[in-house]
Order: structure tokens, then sequence, then C-alpha cells
């Protein structure tokens, strides 16, 4: 039977990580999910975007995934405990939900110089102090000054394939400028949405070149691959086929257009409901 990697996403940012993930690991089968009718998560309410992310991952699970990836900071911010601890062990404990919160966090010690840490994120994100809360948590004797930004524009510019527009450029300067402000010794700034690896190309025009700026992508790929080693027993589990399948609760043609753009090759994808 195939035991394919879920990813799931409020809907197309999360396949920049798939995308890294696929190519750290091309060996293995995945699934993704976007949940694109209901999408943008970011200012819905913790208990709805629980709602939202529970519904997506039983659905993974009734496909055969026993690891699924939250590749959304949303949902990691506001749904993941509440999945792993009351969820898991009523649903399967042999059953595993990670996030891209905890690996972000987990790396940025090997970024910074200074200690000054900015995070550019969705208004959810930043309202639940995620952040915040896993940096002070794994690096508590380190004092790392963490400052938050929330980035409402940017994710509607990416889903309107508008990177490249004046509006773009308007309102990428706006938050950086902002956040630089706040703290101007900021040498290490976290890209802590899915869809803003897409604005990459603006966001260096405005970023002093002493500042390294962090992708998610990569750094989930690499914490994934060290979890699978880590737990032999899931990675036998998985499946082999090299296989991606992609599920939308949109209109699929629609979709596979905007797919292709984050992916950087050609996507056929299906309708399902959740």
């Amino acid at each position: 039977m195939s035991c394919p990697i879920g990813v799931f996403d409020s809907g197309y940012g999360g396949l920049t990580i798939l995308k890294d993930i696929v190519k750290e690991m091309p060996e293995y089968d995945y699934i993704y999910l976007g949940d694109n009718a209901r999408t943008p998560y970011g200012t819905r309410s913790f208990d709805v975007v629980y709602k939202y992310t529970r519904e997506a991952v039983l659905k993974l699970f009734g496909m055969g995934c026993k690891l699924v990836i939250l590749a959304c900071n949303t949902a990691s911010a506001k749904a993941l405990r509440t999945i792993q601890q009351v969820d898991l062990p009523r649903i399967d404990p042999q059953r595993r939900v990670l996030g891209v919160i905890r690996p972000s966090v987990e790396a940025v010690a090997d970024f910074t110089k200074n200690g000054h840490i900015g995070i550019l994120a969705t208004s959810g994100t930043v309202a639940s102090e995620s952040y915040l809360l896993e940096i002070a948590k794994i690096h508590s004797e380190k004092g790392f000054l963490v400052t938050q930004q929330a980035c409402p524009m940017w994710v509607p510019i990416v889903e309107n394939n508008e990177m490249n527009s004046p509006g773009a450029v308007f309102f990428v300067q706006k938050y950086i400028d902002m956040i630089l402000q706040v703290d101007p010794q900021i040498d290490t700034l976290v890209l802590a949405c899915t869809h803003y690896p897409l604005l990459r190309s603006v966001i260096d025009l405005f970023i002093p070149k002493e500042i390294t700026i962090i992708q998610q992508g990569e750094i989930v790929a690499r914490s994934l691959r060290d979890y699978l080693y880590r737990h032999p027993e899931m990675e036998r589990e998985l499946s082999r086929g090299g296989q991606i399948e992609f599920l939308t609760t949109e209109k699929d043609g629609m979709f596979d257009k905007m797919a292709a753009l984050f992916m950087q090759a050609d996507v056929t994808s299906r309708h399902v409901e959740l």
C-alpha cells in the first residue's frame, strides 16, 4: 500500500516547501493538498484555522499518509500543537504531524552573529507570537532580541501574480523599512511565510547586504531528512515511487496555473472536498 508524505498548506505557499523537500528527497511519494477555496488562513481565528487544518490532516491520513507536514506558518502556529497533543493520541499515536516553525527557529542560531533577529510574517503568525515563544524556549540562554513585522499585503501580491508590479515594490519596501526602523541592528531576517520566497528578488532590493535572509524550504527539507534518519520506523513505512499528487479544494485548472509558478514546472491537480 502506498504511504506518501502529506504536505498541507492553506493555498499555494506550501509548494515552495514541497519543491525543496522533493529536491532533497526525490525518492519518496508525496501528496500536496492546498485548501485554496478557504484561503487565506492568516486573518482567521485560532479555532477556525484549527478546524480547517484538522480536516485537511484527516483527509491526508485517509489517503494513506502517516506523516504530514504543515507547510504553512499560520497552521503551524495556530493548529499544530492541538493536533499533536489532542488529536493524534486519539486518532493514531503512530502517525505524525510536523510544522515549519520549529525547524526555522532552530536554524536562526546558525546565522545570526549579533542576536538581533527579524520575523516577516502574516498577521496571524505575528499575533500568535509562535516565533517569539519558540525562540525564547529553544534559545533561552542566548538572549536573542526578536522583532516581528506583519506583511499583510505580500500574500495577495503573490497570489495575484503581481510580484513585479509597482505595488509589490511599494509594499515590500514599506514593511522592510518598518522592521528595520524598530531594530536597525537586525542581522538575520526570517521569511516566515511560504509565499515570501516568490518576492525574494524584490526583497533583496531593500535589504542591506550584511543581513542574512532565511527561507524556510531548504531548512524544513533538511530537518525532515534528519527526522527520518532519527525515526527509521517511520522512514520504513514511506513508499518510494518518486510520485507527486496535487490536490486542491478550488477548481483544479485555476490551481494548476498558479502552482506551476511556485513549482517552476507543469502541475496537474484534482479537486477534492474536505
